[in-house]
C-alpha cells in the first residue's frame, strides 16, 4: 500500500508544481508593456488634458519608473513613479509612498512636478506635444540620479509611439470647417469619450473644445452635447 501511495502521490505533486508554474507564466504573459498602455493611456491622456504635461512623458516614465507595473511598490503600493512618502502597507516595507490608486499616483506625480520649483516653468513653457523638452526639464530637475534615464524614457515613448497620445499644435483651418463655415456642428458625448479623443477626431482641439463649451476642465458626461 506504501509503494502504491507513493506512486500516487508524486505525479501529483509534479502536477501542482507545474500547474501553478504555467500559472505563474500566464500572469507573467498578461503583464506587457502594450498590456499596460492600454490600461492606463487614458489616465495618462486625462492628466494632460487637466495640466498640460504630455500624456507621452507621464506614461514613458510611469513605465520605466514601475516595469511597466510589475516593481513591488506598483504592486503593492500603486505607486508608479517612485516618488517617496509613508504608506500604511502591511505587504511591504518600504520607504515609498502608497496610493489608493493607480490613478492617483498618476495624479500626484503631476501635481510634483507642479509643486517642485525646478519643474514648474515647464508647463509656462513648453506645450503637451515637445516630450523631448519636458523630459529634459524633468532629467536636469533632478528627478532621477541615473544619467542615462532620459534617455531610456525617450526610447520607452518612441518604441511605442506614445507621442500619438499628444495633444498637437493647433491647425488654421480644417476641411469640414472650410465646406460648413455657418453650420454649428455638435456631439454628443458617449461613454469612454475624453475631450482629447473628440477634439482628434473632428480636426479641433482641447482647448477650442472647453472655449466653445465654456469648460473649465475636462470632464465629461454622457448625453452631453459639445459645441465643436
Amino acid at each position: 500500500m506504501n509503494g502504491i501511495r507513493k506512486t500516487l502521490l508524486i505525479p501529483l505533486l509534479l502536477i501542482v508544481v507545474l500547474g501553478w508554474g504555467n500559472v505563474g507564466q500566464s500572469l507573467a504573459q498578461k503583464s506587457t508593456p502594450q498590456a499596460y498602455i492600454e490600461q492606463n493611456k487614458a489616465v495618462a491622456v486625462h492628466y494632460m488634458e487637466e495640466y498640460g504635461c504630455p500624456a507621452s512623458v507621464i506614461l514613458g516614465i510611469a513605465i520605466h519608473e514601475s516595469a511597466y507595473g510589475t516593481s513591488r511598490i506598483a504592486r503593492y503600493l500603486n505607486n508608479h513613479f517612485g516618488i517617496k512618502g509613508s504608506n500604511n502597507s502591511k505587504e511591504i516595507r518600504s520607504a515609498y509612498k502608497g496610493y489608493d490608486s493607480i490613478s492617483a499616483s498618476y495624479a500626484d506625480f503631476v501635481e510634483l512636478l507642479k509643486r517642485r520649483e525646478v519643474t514648474q516653468a515647464l508647463f509656462e513653457q513648453c506645450q503637451p506635444h515637445e516630450y523631448e523638452k519636458w523630459l529634459h526639464g524633468i532629467a536636469q530637475s533632478g528627478y532621477a540620479h541615473s544619467a542615462s534615464w532620459a534617455s531610456k524614457v525617450l526610447g520607452i515613448i518612441r518604441k511605442y509611439n506614445l507621442d500619438e497620445l499628444d495633444i498637437q499644435p493647433e491647425q488654421a483651418g480644417t476641411p469640414a470647417a472650410l465646406d460648413e463655415p455657418d453650420e454649428i456642428r455638435t456631439y454628443t458625448v458617449k461613454q469612454g469619450d475624453t475631450l482629447y479623443d473628440i477634439a482628434r477626431k473632428y480636426g479641433t482641439t482641447v482647448k477650442a473644445l472647453q472655449h466653445n463649451n465654456g469648460l473649465t476642465h475636462s470632464r465629461l458626461q454622457i448625453g452631453q452635447q459639445l459645441i465643436l
